[in-house]
C-alpha cells in the first residue's frame, strides 16, 4: 500500500469517528460504527465482516475485558429511497474494538494489512508513553527524597550534628522503616553494591515512604526546636515507624518489596524511550499522525 493510499485510508478512518456521551461519566468518547468499518477494511458483505467481529469479541473475552465496554449493539434507520427508511443492525466500537477486528480480519486484504500495522504502531506508541510516565514518576520521587535529605542534613548541621551523625540518623530511620533490617542488610537483601545509595534501587512506593518520613522529621525538627543527634534520631525513627505502620495496615512490608531498576540506568532509559517513540512515529507518514 503506497503512501497516498495510507493517507487516504487514515483520513477515511478519522472521518468516520463519532463522539458520544458516556453513560456513567458523561464525557465524550470516540466510537466507530461497524458498518463504516466494514467498508474501510475491504469487506463488501456484512456476513463475512461479522465473522471478524465475532472473533474480535471472543478475543476480548479471552483477555477478561468487558465486551460491553467496547462492542455495543445498536439499531439505526437508513434511507432506502423514495423517502422510505429501513432499520438495520449495527455495532458501536471503541478504538480498541477496531484494533481487535483488524487483528482478526482477513490478512489477504490490503486494507486489513495496513490496519493491523497502523494499530500495532499506535498501540506501541501508547505503551512507550505510559512506560515513560512511570519512569519519570519514579525519578521525580527519587529527586524529592534527595532534596528532603539534603534539607535535613543542612538543618541538623546547624543543630550540632555533623555528616557522620546524619548518616547514623538516616541509617536508624531505615532500620525502623524496614522492620529491623539495617541499610546494609537491605543492600545485601536486594543485591546492591555497598557503594551505591539504597534509594537508587527502591521501588517508587518505598522511596515515597522514606521521603514522607524525612519530611516529617524536617518539619518537627523546626517545630520542636530539636538539637543534638539523640533527640533528632528519636524523632526520625518514630516517623519511620509511623510510616511503616501505615503501610502495614495495607498489607505492605517495605523490606519484602523487590528491588527496582537502578535509577542511573533509568535516567538513560528515559532518553532512549524518547528516541524510540520518535522512531516509532516516523514509521508512519506525518500526515496521518
Amino acid at each position: 500500500m503506497d503512501k497516498q493510499r495510507i493517507i487516504q485510508y487514515q483520513s477515511a478512518f478519522d472521518k468516520t469517528v463519532q463522539l458520544i456521551n458516556a453513560k456513567k461519566s458523561g464525557e465524550k468518547i470516540e466510537v466507530w460504527f461497524a458498518r463504516d468499518l466494514q467498508t474501510l477494511l475491504g469487506y463488501t458483505r456484512w456476513e463475512n465482516f461479522i465473522i471478524a467481529v465475532n472473533r474480535a469479541v471472543d478475543s476480548c473475552k479471552t483477555q477478561n475485558i468487558s465486551v460491553n465496554d467496547h462492542f455495543r449493539e445498536v439499531t439505526k434507520m437508513i434511507d432506502i429511497g423514495k423517502s422510505a427508511k429501513r432499520e438495520i443492525f449495527d455495532i458501536m466500537l471503541t478504538r480498541y474494538a477496531c484494533y481487535l477486528i483488524a487483528q482478526n480480519g482477513d490478512p489477504k486484504k490490503e486494507e486489513i494489512a495496513f490496519a493491523q500495522s497502523y494499530f500495532a504502531i499506535q498501540t506501541r506508541k501508547t505503551e512507550l508513553i505510559e512506560e515513560r510516565i512511570k519512569l519519570l514518576s519514579r525519578m521525580e520521587t527519587r529527586e524529592k527524597l534527595r532534596i528532603a535529605e539534603k534539607q535535613l542534613s543542612q538543618n541538623i548541621y546547624e543543630r550540632g550534628v555533623d555528616d557522620k551523625g546524619f548518616g547514623r540518623i538516616r541509617s536508624k530511620g531505615d532500620t525502623a522503616l524496614f522492620g529491623g533490617y539495617t541499610t546494609d542488610d537491605m543492600k545485601k537483601r536486594l543485591g546492591i553494591k555497598q557503594n551505591r545509595p539504597l534509594a537508587d534501587f527502591l521501588p517508587t512506593l518505598t522511596i515515597a515512604a522514606k521521603n514522607l518520613a524525612t519530611e516529617m522529621t524536617n518539619y518537627n525538627v523546626n517545630e520542636k526546636d530539636l538539637s543534638g543527634e539523640r533527640p533528632i534520631t528519636e524523632e526520625h525513627v518514630q516517623n519511620n515507624k509511623i510510616v511503616r505502620e501505615t503501610l502495614g495496615k495495607r498489607g505492605i512490608k517495605p523490606e519484602e518489596l523487590p528491588a527496582a531498576q537502578d535509577i542511573k540506568k533509568l535516567e538513560r532509559r528515559v532518553v532512549n524511550d524518547i528516541e524510540s517513540i520518535e522512531k516509532t512515529t516516523q514509521r508512519l507518514p506525518k500526515e496521518i499522525m
